[in-house]
C-alpha cells in the first residue's frame, strides 16, 4: 500500500521535495481516514514526476474521472499553479508508467 505523490520534472529539485510534501500534507487533510489507513498499513512512498504543469493536470483529470482519491496542490507563491499531487494507493494503475522524480 502505497501513498503516490507526483510533481513536476520542470521544477527545480528543492521545489520538487517542497511541493511534494504540501500535496503529502493535503492528502492527509482531504482523505484523513485513507491517510490513517495507509500510515498504519504500510507508510510507504513513491515520489514521481511528469513533464509540466499540463501534464499533472491531465493526471488529475484522469484520476477525477475515474473516481480515485487524490489531492491536489496549487503553490500560492507560484501563481496558483499545480505543482504536485498525492495519489492514494488505489492510483497505481494511474501512475504505473511515471518515472522517479529527482532521478539523475
Amino acid at each position: 500500500m502505497k501513498l503516490f505523490l507526483v510533481t513536476r520534472a520542470d521544477l527545480e529539485p528543492g521545489q520538487q521535495a517542497v511541493q511534494a510534501a504540501h500535496a503529502m500534507r493535503e492528502f492527509a487533510a482531504v482523505h484523513p481516514d485513507l491517510d490513517r489507513e495507509w500510515y498504519e498499513e504500510s507508510n510507504t512512498l513513491a515520489l514521481l514526476a511528469v513533464k509540466d504543469e499540463r501534464s499533472l493536470s491531465d493526471l488529475v483529470f484522469r484520476a477525477e474521472t475515474l473516481g480515485l482519491p487524490f489531492a491536489p496542490f496549487r503553490e500560492p507563491d507560484r501563481d496558483g499553479e499545480l505543482t504536485a499531487v498525492a495519489f492514494g494507493p488505489m492510483c497505481r494503475r494511474l501512475v504505473s508508467k511515471l518515472p522517479l522524480a529527482l532521478k539523475v
